[in-house]
């Protein structure tokens, strides 16, 4: 095992900024290639979706013995040139599943967004009335200090107490 905390990082870089460099090359360059493009673009889309499964499925998976090593090894099976594991895994397996169940995909997404909104507005509305609740609250506590505090004017001749 090479420890938590060096997978963890070796996953960042090669599952993540590595790729992500590479794509950058493919994009930025005076003729892009389709191919390759294509190839990168199905890259990120199965990282998404195995980034959701496994935020998901996170308690069931993430105790597995070498998991991080095993997530590691996937990552870099999809993008190494040799076992072109991005183009198999999404011809094979994403792209006939999305394909069958897209309306049913679209329909739960829309729905998703729809009541993301409408919490949104619930807890800004939330947020709003406790605010203005607070701000209402700390003036009449600041309005109650001040007519406890006696002010003397400038005139007005200040008397010590001799003891």
């Amino acid at each position: 095992m090479l420890g938590d905390f060096f997978t963890r990082g070796l996953v960042l870089v090669l599952g993540y900024a590595y790729p992500a460099f590479e794509c950058f090359k493919t994009v930025e360059k005076n003729r892009v290639e389709i191919e390759e493009l294509r190839f990168w673009c199905q890259y990120w889309i199965i990282v998404a979706v195995l980034t959701v499964f496994e935020r998901i499925g996170d308690i069931f998976i993430s105790w597995l013995p070498m998991y991080g090593e095993m997530k590691l090894a996937m990552f870099i099976y999809l993008w190494y040139p040799k076992t072109k594991g991005t183009s198999y895994f999404y011809e094979t397996f994403l792209r006939p599943y999305i394909a069958k169940h897209e309306t049913e995909i679209d329909r739960k997404l829309q729905e998703l967004r729809a009541r993301a909104w409408d919490l949104a507005i619930y807890y800004w509305q939330y947020c709003t009335k406790i605010g203005q609740s607070t701000f209402i609250q700390a003036l009449q506590y600041m309005a109650a200090q001040s007519g406890k505090i006696t002010t003397t004017k400038p005139n007005d001749e200040v008397k010590f107490p001799m003891g």
